[in-house]
């Protein structure tokens, strides 16, 4: 299998005061093309720390993160910028749409930064929206939609450029039970059509889905249950 993304010795700390909080501390994981990933573990536990660097907003203190099979970890800003929109998909628990744009305007916002003509960025944002099951949506702005068709729209707008990882956190935190397992059904689907998922949790059931659980204890990997065996 390719590995698509690997942390190597990665460590991120933080000055805080007089100490130094280590957030990471000498991971090793590595991704591959198609696999699905849940992180969990408690609060400060470094899975959002971890998620920050595989999504390219924060690089590692020391070790290296290799995504593509180059390491990213020194990058300029705006060539680490392009990196995360090229290669990287994010959905979050809060969805983060822009209010005042359409479910097509937002689902096109991406494709803006990465130089897709206009009429290619709207024929791919109607696609998408579509296969989100919006088509009915496209021109309604967030607050006239659900919290489901918002994380929805905030799907579609993740797969915009074709990325190589889509990563999740907290998905479904914002939503009620029936629409979280909507989602969770639509995430199963697109990673057994090949996309490789990297998904933040605190929901053992949610992690269960996964086809590995790695579990998060002050910065370090407490252990790793495959096929998605919870603890």
């Amino acid at each position: 299998m390719t590995v698509v993304a690997q942390l190597q010795d990665a460590s991120r700390v933080y000055p805080m005061g007089n100490t130094i909080v280590r957030a990471l501390d000498g991971v090793d994981l590595a991704f591959e093309r198609g696999s699905y990933t849940a992180i969990m573990g408690a609060s400060g536990s470094g899975k959002s720390t971890m998620l920050n660097i595989l999504g390219c907003l924060d690089r590692p203190s020391t070790g290296k993160y290799m995504l593509g099979g180059r390491d990213v970890s020194d990058l300029e800003d705006d060539e680490l910028s392009r990196e995360r929109n090229q290669r990287l998909g994010f959905v979050f628990q809060a969805y983060n749409l822009i209010p005042h744009l359409t479910v097509l305007e937002n689902i096109e916002v991406p494709m803006e930064y990465g130089d897709v003509p206009p009429h290619e960025a709207r024929e791919r944002s109607i696609a998408l929206a579509t296969r989100m099951g919006l088509a009915d949506r496209l021109d309604h702005r967030p607050n006239e939609l659900s919290g489901g068709q918002q994380q929805r729209v905030a799907i579609a707008r993740s797969l915009a450029n074709d990325p190589v990882i889509l990563l999740a956190d907290e998905p479904t935190g914002n939503l009620d039970s029936k629409t979280g397992k909507e989602i969770l059904a639509l995430l199963d689907e697109l990673n057994a059509a090949g996309r490789t998922l990297i998904i933040v949790t605190h929901d053992p059931k949610v992690g269960a889905r996964a086809h590995r659980t790695v579990h998060m204890r002050d910065g370090r990997i407490l252990r790793i249950d495959e096929n998605g065996a919870s603890a």
